[in-house]
Formats: C-alpha cells, sequence, structure tokens
C-alpha cells in the first residue's frame, strides 16, 4: 500500500455514514485502517506517492518518493489505483478557508450535521437545481446563490419556488466564518450579508494522479477513470476503485469500491496461478 497522505476529506471534522465509524476524523480512520492491517504479514504500508507506472510483459514497475523525497522502485503483477480526485473550488473569498466545515459537497455526507439550518447552495444551471432539490430535504431555508446570471431555465425557477427555495443572483463578495471553520454570512458585491450555516456546491473535478492518463486510459466524458465491471481499466492488469471511477462518491462506498476490486485482481491472479 502506497500512501500519499494528504486524503481529499482531510479538512473535513467528521466522515459520516461509515458504517460503525460515523462521524470518525479522516486522520483517525487511516490510523485504523493501517493498524488493522498490521497482523497481515503480506501486507506492506509505504508513506511513498507512486511517480510512475512502467508496464512490462508480466506486471508493472513502479517508481515511489517516500519520505524526504527518497526516490524507490518496487514491482506488482496488479496494480489498483485509489487516487481520487482534486475539487477545483470557485475563487471566492473564504471558499477555500470553509472547505470541509462550513462549505460543503455531500448533503448525504453533512446533510443531517446542519438540518434544520438556514442553508446555501452555489451553481448555476441544470446542477444547482438538482442540489439545491435534494438539500431542501434536509432544511426548508435553502438559499441559491448563483453568483451572477444563474442560467435557470423557467422550468427550473419553477420547481425551486415549489419547494420556497429562493434565488440569488448577484455577485458573491466574500464568503464570512469563524475561526473554527463554520460559515456566518455570505457576503453580496453590494454588501448585503446573508446569514447562513453552511453552503454547498458541486465543485469541477480533476483526476489527482495522472498515472492513468499517462499510461493511455479510457476516460469517460465527464473525466472519470472507465472501469469493466471487474474494476479494470482499458490497460489489463491496472485496477481503479473510489472516486476515480465513475459513480457515487462516499468514504464508505470508495472502501466497498476498493475491496470488490481486490477481489477481483485475487481472482485474476489465481486464474494465472492455477491454469486449466
Amino acid at each position: 500500500v502506497c500512501d500519499g497522505g494528504a486524503p481529499r476529506n482531510a479538512l473535513s471534522p467528521g466522515v459520516q455514514g461509515f458504517f460503525t465509524r460515523d462521524g470518525i476524523r479522516p486522520a483517525d480512520l487511516l490510523r485504523v485502517g493501517h493498524e488493522q492491517l498490521r497482523p497481515y504479514a503480506t501486507a506492506e504500508v509505504r508513506a511513498a506517492r507512486v511517480l510512475a507506472i512502467e508496464p512490462r510483459a508480466v506486471g508493472f514497475d513502479l517508481t515511489l518518493e517516500g519520505e524526504a523525497g527518497r526516490v524507490s522502485a518496487c514491482t506488482a503483477r496488479k496494480v489498483l489505483l485509489a487516487t481520487g480526485v482534486e475539487d477545483e473550488l470557485p475563487a471566492v473569498e473564504g471558499m477555500r478557508a470553509l472547505w470541509g466545515t462550513g462549505v460543503l459537497h455531500c448533503p448525504y455526507c453533512h446533510g443531517w450535521e446542519v438540518r434544520d439550518q438556514p442553508l446555501a447552495v452555489y451553481g448555476r444551471g441544470k446542477t444547482v437545481t438538482g442540489l439545491a432539490l435534494l438539500v431542501s430535504r434536509w432544511s426548508k431555508d435553502v438559499v441559491v446563490c448563483t453568483d451572477g446570471p444563474g442560467n435557470l431555465t423557467a422550468n427550473a425557477r419553477r420547481r425551486l419556488r415549489q419547494q420556497g427555495i429562493r434565488v440569488r443572483e448577484e455577485g458573491i463578495s466574500r464568503l464570512e466564518g469563524t475561526k473554527g471553520g463554520a460559515l456566518r454570512h455570505i457576503v453580496f458585491e453590494g454588501g448585503e450579508k446573508l446569514a447562513r450555516a453552511a453552503v454547498f456546491l458541486h465543485a469541477p473535478q480533476h483526476q489527482r494522479s495522472a498515472l492513468a492518463e499517462e499510461l493511455g486510459c479510457r476516460f469517460t466524458q465527464k473525466g472519470s477513470l472507465w472501469v469493466d465491471k471487474m474494476a479494470q481499466t482499458t490497460l489489463p492488469g491496472l485496477y481503479a476503485a473510489g472516486d476515480a471511477t465513475p459513480g457515487t462518491q462516499q468514504a464508505l462506498l470508495a472502501a466497498a469500491q476498493g475491496s470488490q476490486a481486490a477481489i477481483c485482481i485475487n481472482e485474476q491472479l489465481t486464474r494465472e496461478e492455477c491454469p486449466r
């Protein structure tokens, strides 16, 4: 296991909806995972980032960068990418400082914690409409903030009105929050302040690692790493799981996908070692 550190949810105060670990800090969940691997003699964890993967006739050569920039190499018959994605946050003052605490991406992960409080949803067009309607399941006080023209269809505006969701299309100057990361106000360019407990948004994303692209793997139109039903990419022997692949993004689901991919890898190795 090559753990490059700094997971996507590092800034979140807790991992929600993770069976038996609900609310655990991301760093603690990672620590528990490392601890529970120790009894397995065949598992080794390295604090390292994979710089390159070179396919060979059988397996792969990997170049690793460890602590203090130390470079090393290893070989593997199969490789599982669990490299995830990075979020591209809007260039609004305070957005990044409050990311993971007052600025949230997933109501299924954080909706319960901010239920029945005044909430905002940031974005435009079809994306913000769907997210706002979803967030309204946790709060009856939801405001869509488009930070400029919202590009909303008449039908979208009608659906939002039916749920009592207001739309503010003024430009946003900044977000104001506490030192602890809680959101207090959305400040519009005209100076007006809108008190909110949290703001949700579906930010654009990109692959955190360029390894799959460098290897010529196929991606979906939305930029996810394509995998087949066995979790294998278009490069034989290279597998992927978690947020880097298509589907709903949640820590528990990523872990489950990793487990499924591991089973597929082990079954393929068994077929190779036990030929007919």
